[in-house]
């Protein structure tokens, strides 16, 4: 009897799923093993041996997943979540891994899996320099939001929100465009915008909140990216609403607002950007906010947590937002009182993110050729892993998102 290429890994995998494999797995030789049910996990080339063997655990896997060498036939989402059940049920040790790593040798030896390192992806960020220099951030920060205009433009709503909107309908009328308005109409409110009221809205992407802030609620706007791409789009923006005499934008570091000369604001905005900032960057970043704040002046963070580890994860810190830095709600809290603001509400929207990103993932798979086109295969499956992956770290409460609304 032939063993072939599925059975000698079902095998060497055992030690680590005494209960079986959790999916159904397909070797390239056209073997299966496994669970008879569920997604398929495709090997369609030893090199996805190879780069797990290199780059054990998440990096392995979305090398492998990025360049075809591995494949998911079925709902990926589906795979991820029971991958990460049994893990989080039965997590293996380190001992464990590394004694079967040992045991499995002479199979992927056999089965042609050792050998030389495999290409590192096109897709994966090449950042250097000291960790958020400004020539380091800003290569970062032109790694994901200059990718293409015309991918954003495909992915999200007319207003152009790259951030968790706001569900307060549920009607099929209710569309991620309604969301993202409501979302931004919460943030005007609570940071208590007028005509008038000074708005600096620091990290304003494709200028949305701006826009909005200025043409909305008639607020005098300043805001500022360090993304030319974003800069670009979102002047003509400003044009097309005909707040030009309301909104200014900048292309400029947040560490420059000091000497900017934008003098002082009534209110101070941070959506999703502060993730960007770094651990020993973000008292800094506070201190400079509090500093463009008039002495009771609202300030409004938008900004994604993590329970456990800081970080974004190895997948997002090569793929999507290298250097990112994600912490417990509860640590960005009390550096924000330590900065000298009293925080009035903190506002978990957590559940909320999860609709909107399974809203861009069906957008991405239902124009997943168009994406194709514009950025080519690679790129577009590390997108289809980062909102899959996305979703569900919402959704199983890995990752969170709060509004916190503070004052000087």
């Amino acid at each position: 009897m032939t063993v072939t290429a599925a059975d000698r890994l079902a095998a060497a995998l055992a030690p680590l799923f005494p209960d079986g494999l959790p999916l159904r797995l397909h070797a390239w030789d056209g073997s299966e093993a496994g669970a008879a049910n569920g997604p398929r996990l495709v090997l369609r080339t030893p090199d996805a041996l190879r780069h797990l063997l290199w780059a054990p655990g998440e990096l392995g896997l979305a090398r492998a997943y990025v360049t075809g060498a591995l494949d998911v036939e079925g709902d990926l989402a589906d795979g991820l979540s029971r991958m990460n059940a049994l893990l989080r049920r039965r997590p293996p040790s380190r001992r464990a891994i590394a004694s079967t790593v040992r045991r499995a040798i002479p199979a992927l030896v056999s089965l042609g899996a050792v050998g030389g390192r495999p290409a590192v992806p096109e897709a994966e960020a090449r950042v250097s320099g000291r960790l958020h220099s400004r020539k380091r951030d800003a290569g970062v920060i032109a790694h994901h939001y200059d990718l293409s205009n015309a991918l954003y433009r495909l992915l999200l709503d007319d207003n152009m929100a790259y951030s968790c909107a706001y569900w307060i309908g549920d009607g099929p009328d209710y569309t991620l465009a309604d969301a993202q308005r409501d979302k931004l109409d919460l943030i005007c409110t609570k940071l208590e915008l007028h005509p008038g009221a000074r708005l600096l809205d620091v990290g304003c992407g494709w200028g949305s909140l701006s826009v909005h802030a200025g043409a909305q609620f008639g607020a005098e706007v300043t805001g500022i990216t360090l993304s030319a791409e974003q800069l670009d789009y979102a002047t003509e923006r400003v044009k097309t609403a005909d707040v030009t005499d309301l909104v200014n934008l900048h292309r400029l570091d947040y560490r420059d607002l000091p000497t900017a000369g934008f003098g002082e604001f009534d209110a101070v905005s941070a959506i999703e950007m502060g993730e960007h900032v770094g651990a020993a960057n973000y008292p800094r970043f506070l201190e400079i906010l509090r500093g463009r704040l008039r002495p009771g002046g609202h300030l409004l963070i938008q900004q994604m947590s993590r329970r456990s580890r800081p970080g974004g994860g190895p997948f997002i810190e090569r793929y999507i937002a290298p250097d990112m830095h994600m912490r417990p709600l509860g640590e960005t809290v009390e550096l924000i009182e330590a900065a000298g603001f009293e925080v009035r509400d903190v506002h978990c929207l957590r559940e909320h993110y999860v609709t909107t990103i399974r809203c861009w993932l069906e957008t991405f798979e239902e124009r997943y050729d168009e994406v194709v086109a514009l950025l080519g295969e690679e790129q577009a499956r590390v997108w289809r892993l980062y909102l899959v992956g996305g979703a569900l770290a919402f959704e199983e409460g890995r990752m969170g998102v709060d509004q916190i609304l503070a004052v000087r």
